[in-house]
């Protein structure tokens, strides 16, 4: 990785001294099939031709293009021939004497990828076929084709590719086959990092989306949906089509901007590292939102939020960019808003807001307490730290600060903010003032204190109610509280609404009581509630207006303890789990007892999304915040309630699909897994149970992780499911048996070799660390610790981060554990950052877990 960094301030002065006019660029993919890969770690290769246009400012000066590539071929620069030996130096072309206006030509042999980053080649294991795509964000469409890799350096593109023969091409702009070449329509000025090809025998799937406004002009937008031959009879184009017009019709009507870049495709593609990108015109997705098996209603919400949020992106991101990636957030945060609120404006998922309040801002308030958290507006010095700021404040953070922004201003002042954005920075490049400036304009508001406070400062604060009732039982004053950690003590503006919940004679937890109000300072009195009756619950942040953790008082959560179950507003519910999740992880509320609420309560949750939300907290409960010591009584707890749902749920329902599973990810006596094993031999059945493909591999990894099956189990399994989805369960459940010879292959396949594609990297570490194995992989919290510089250097960062991610030993919480990873950080003072970082979080997870065991070993003893 050293060498391919690019400073904010070299890309500062590289866009203060050119401005492109254009790029054409020529792709060779005929050797993508054909025979094995080069021996002796040497690549597999394409040819890359690629010419810039570009204007100089200051003419006689110098700068550099960029190219990550095995080979350069020939540099010509203005006619003249450049030596590549003198001027490529494996990530850079210099360029010196530069002209007012500029021709660069670069001829280049570029690797393809198997790490998700640059251009992916996969060869599908089924039928043998070879698909590729390329994947580019932050900074790897350099991987491809030599340009300017910075998002404010926005040209035209212009692309043609040679494929092999039978295949179909598909790049941003409409495209044609003329004499064996795929030539592609020139695009809008757009940033290098959001160019895309794909290439390949795809299953592709057209539509059509009209649309006339009110001038009588008629849009017509070309649909279309791609993904690999053997995902082919999963495919539910006709869904995916339909959430794309409903979207399309969404964002048409408030956004006052016809859709700018013609055609509409969507790739479903294998081995992706992200779950979308916003590729103007042909929008790249995982292709796991391609359902093999039976899910749940909250799978198909989430599928049809990424599709909203990535075409949002088109005029959030594609049509506006970002400057710098300091403003990442000017994308991101409206674009996760939007994929939720055009959810509930558009869709069948009117009650995508609960999701978004239970899950999507989990992801915040973890991100934000750790000790990388960094104000929404973050302070990015190169494109390591871009590459890690694609997280939890920028994403889901943000977009509940946009959401406490739509109440602070209006819907109405800020959608029509949103239209002038999009008319005064059309193909433009923007900073946070830009966006301020219109929101201002059409609020009315000036907005300086609220974007220092929200944007510009970290940190998540805690609101609590405070009741003081009189002699009459009836509130005196209601008053909220609101704190800051130390560490990042700014006191913010709230707007909330402050709900009230008492019991109905049928015994119903029911609001009878709100008010909004604003949320300034350490205490606010609520003076509209003076007088109400006394409440059994008070929920400060009802209706999830702003973003805070949410406390109770004594009496609302003794109230919760009891009547949890009894909340009939499902949101109210939700920011109830999501309060006393944040109170588990606080060391507020003991472990044991949350997972007791869960067996008490979530049986009786309608939403399934807010179901499988808390199945996976439960768990994490057990594992890192219980005492050690309760573990196994836990682990029993779990199972025996988990298999009770399961058996009581109505048969063929999607929550008894959800306690299914569970049961699964809980089973560990003998019993338990004894179970597993019949169900999926069919000597055993639980009516209207259905075991799809998917559900078998799902209760195969924890007999795998228990020893109950074996490799030849395991080997009899693929060969049921021998396919690319096949392959990554089998290789999981492969690292997941309790051998110490089985975890010695994993550890060597990932980190001392990089022949695995970045798919079965992920795959064996989600395999190798299993909560009942802590004791046969403690030996590698030391290895890990000896390891992860090493392959920080030497990995791409996307294989980095997920090394040093996913093998931290996390199951290994103890002081001592602990020790060591100080130890690490005070003997890597010039580490790079971006590790330092990771090993940072990593660390207070750690450390947030010892807390949470002491609060519940505490809890113990009382």
């Amino acid at each position: 990785m050293p060498g391919e960094n690019l400073s904010r301030d070299e890309a500062r002065e590289r866009a203060a001294l050119l401005s492109v006019d254009g790029y054409e660029v020529s792709l060779d993919l005929r050797s993508a099939v054909g025979d094995g890969d080069p021996e002796g770690g040497v690549p597999r290769t394409f040819r890359s031709v690629t010419t810039i246009r570009f204007r100089c400012n200051e003419p006689g000066a110098s700068t550099f293009a960029d190219l990550i590539a095995p080979s350069v071929t020939a540099v010509t620069l203005n006619g003249k021939d450049l030596d590549p030996g003198e001027v490529f130096d494996g990530s850079r072309i210099a360029l010196e004497d530069l002209a007012a206006e500029n021709e660069l030509t670069v001829d280049a042999h570029c690797a393809y990828s198997r790490t998700g980053e640059g251009l992916h080649r996969f060869v599908d294991p089924e039928d043998g076929e070879v698909y590729l795509y390329t994947q580019y964000e932050p900074a790897d469409s350099r991987r491809v084709f030599a340009n300017f890799e910075q998002p404010d350096l926005k040209a035209p593109f212009r692309f043609e590719v040679r494929a092999p023969e039978g295949w179909t091409v598909w790049s941003n702009g409409a495209g044609e086959l003329t004499d064996g070449v795929w030539r592609f329509a020139e695009t809008k000025p757009i940033s290098t990092y959001i160019t895309c090809v794909v290439a390949g025998p795809y299953h592709y799937v057209t539509d059509l989306y009209t649309r006339t406004f009110e001038d009588g002009t008629r849009l017509e937008i070309p649909l279309g949906a791609m993904c690999r031959k053997g995902l082919a009879p999963y495919f539910e184009a006709d869904d995916v089509f339909l959430i794309t017009k409903q979207g399309l019709d969404f964002f048409h009507d408030h956004f006052d901007y016809p859709y700018p870049f013609g055609k509409y495709d969507q790739a479903f593609v294998p081995e992706y590292n992200l779950g979308a990108m916003e590729n103007p015109g042909l929008v790249t997705f995982r292709e796991e939102y391609i359902f093999r098996g039976r899910v749940t209603r909250a799978s198909y919400e989430s599928r049809a939020n990424v599709i909203l949020h990535e075409m949002a992106h088109m005029w959030f991101g594609d049509l506006v960019t970002m400057e710098w990636w300091d403003d990442l957030w000017l994308k991101e945060s409206f674009a996760d808003f939007m994929g939720t609120f055009a959810s509930v404006g558009a869709t069948r998922f009117d009650d995508a807001w609960i999701t978004f309040a239970n899950r999507r801002k989990a992801w915040a308030y973890r991100a934000d307490q750790l000790p990388s958290t960094h104000p929404i507006t973050a302070d990015i010095r190169d494109l390591q730290d871009a590459k890690l700021n694609f997280d939890g404040i920028t994403y889901a953070k943000g977009a509940s600060v946009l959401k406490q922004l739509v109440a602070y201003v209006g819907r109405d002042a800020f959608l029509e903010g949103a239209r002038r954005y999009f008319k005064r920075n059309a193909y433009g490049n923007t900073r946070l003032g830009d966006l301020l400036s219109v929101l201002e304009e059409t609020s009315g508001r000036d907005l300086t204190a609220w974007a220092r406070s929200w944007l510009q400062t970290a940190g998540v604060n805690s609101l609590t109610p405070q009741v003081l009732l009189d002699a009459e039982g009836r509130i005196d004053e209601l008053a909220v509280l609101q704190e800051a950690p130390e560490s990042h003590p700014e006191l913010r503006p709230h707007r909330v609404a402050v709900g009230l919940y008492r019991r109905t004679p049928a015994g119903a937890l029911e609001r009878y009581a709100r008010v909004e109000t604003d949320v300034e300072g350490p205490r606010t009195v609520v003076a509209e509630l003076t007088g109400a009756e006394a409440p059994e619950l008070v929920l400060v942040n009802d209706d999830d207006l702003t973003y805070c953790k949410i406390r109770f008082d004594e009496a609302s959560l003794a109230a919760l303890r009891e009547h949890l179950g009894a909340l009939t507003d499902p949101l109210a519910r939700a920011l109830c789990w999501s309060a006393l999740w944040n109170m588990t992880r606080d060391a507020l509320l003991p472990a044991r007892d949350f997972v007791g609420l869960v067996l008490r309560f979530a049986g009786r949750e309608s939403e399934i999304g807010v179901v499988q939300m808390l199945h996976a907290w439960a768990e994490s409960a057990l594992v890192h915040y219980a005492a050690p010591d309760w573990r196994p009584t836990g682990e029993r707890l779990l199972s025996e309630g988990a298999l009770r749902e399961l058996r009581q749920a109505e048969p063929g329902s999607e929550h008894q699909l959800a306690w299914a599973r569970f049961f699964a990810s809980a089973a560990t006596g003998e019993e338990d897994l004894a179970l597993l094993k019949d169900l999926l031999d069919g000597t055993d059945g639980i009516e209207g149970l259905e075991l799809d493909q998917e559900l078998r591999w799902a209760f195969l990894e924890p007999l795998a992780a228990h020893g109950v099956a074996d490799e030849g189990v395991l080997a009899a399994e693929l060969a049921r499911d021998d396919t690319a989805s096949g392959k990554r369960h089998q290789v999981r459940c492969l690292a997941a048996r309790p051998s110490a010879a089985v975890k010695a292959q994993a550890w060597a396949q990932v980190v001392e070799s990089d022949v695995l594609s970045n798919a079965l990297v992920e795959a064996t570490i989600a395999g190798f660390d299993q909560p009942s194995q802590r004791e046969l992989t403690a030996p590698y919290a030391q290895k890990y610790f000896a390891a992860i510089e090493r392959v920080w250097t030497e990995r791409s960062i996307q294989i980095g981060m997920d090394v040093v991610r996913g093998l931290f030993p996390s199951f290994q919480d103890s002081p001592a554990t602990l020790a060591a990873t100080d130890a690490w950080l005070a003997a890597h003072p010039d580490a790079a950052p971006a590790l330092r970082r990771l090993v940072l979080e990593a660390r207070d997870d750690l450390a947030r877990g010892l807390r949470g065991q002491e609060c519940d070993a505490t809890a113990a003893l009382a």
